[in-house]
C-alpha cells in the first residue's frame, strides 16, 4: 500500500468588519489554497449568506467527484484502445438539511457526455465507466450514493 499526502490551506478575515458578532455580521467568502497554485475564492453557498459569484463546498466537493472519475476514465481508455475527442459532465447533487441546520449530501450524479473516435468500441466505452467510478479515490471516500449515467457518442457517426 502507498500513501499519497494532500493539503490544502483555508483563509478567512473579518477585515474591518466585526467579524462574528452574530449569524448575519460575517462575511463567508475565504480563500483556498494548495501549494503555489492560484488560489480559489470560495463562499458559501447563497442559501447561507454565501456569495453566488464563488465557488462554494459543495460544488468543489462535485467538481472533485466528476474530476476524479473523468481522470480515472480516460486513463482506463488509454490503456484500453478506446479513444477518447472530448469528455464533458454535468455533475448534480443533493444535500438533505436537517432541522439542528446540519446536513449532508444524499446523493450525486454523474452525466458525462464522451465522444470517442469512429473507430472505438461504444460498448467497451460505456463499460469502461463502471470501471472508473469503482477506482475513483473521491468517490470510494464519501459516505453517499454517487451514480455514474454516462453517454457515449462515436464521432462522424450520427
Amino acid at each position: 500500500m502507498t500513501t499519497h499526502s494532500y493539503e490544502t490551506t483555508v483563509t478567512w478575515s473579518a477585515g474591518d468588519g466585526p467579524g462574528t458578532a452574530d449569524y448575519r455580521s460575517y462575511s463567508r467568502s475565504h480563500t483556498i489554497a494548495a501549494g503555489t497554485k492560484p488560489a480559489i475564492a470560495a463562499s458559501s453557498d447563497p442559501t447561507f449568506r454565501g456569495d453566488r459569484e464563488q465557488y462554494n463546498p459543495e460544488e468543489l466537493l462535485l467538481a472533485s467527484l466528476s474530476s476524479c472519475h473523468m481522470l480515472w476514465y480516460l486513463h482506463l481508455c488509454a490503456v484500453n484502445g478506446i479513444v477518447v475527442r472530448e469528455y464533458r459532465d454535468r455533475a448534480v447533487g443533493q444535500i438533505v438539511t436537517r432541522a439542528d441546520g446540519g446536513g449532508q449530501f444524499a446523493r450525486a450524479e454523474l452525466h458525462p457526455v464522451v465522444t470517442i473516435a469512429a473507430s472505438s468500441d461504444p460498448a467497451r466505452a460505456r463499460a469502461l465507466h463502471e470501471d472508473a467510478h469503482r477506482l475513483c479515490f473521491i468517490a470510494r471516500s464519501v459516505n453517499f450514493e454517487v451514480e455514474v449515467a454516462p453517454d457515449v457518442v462515436r464521432a462522424g457517426i450520427i
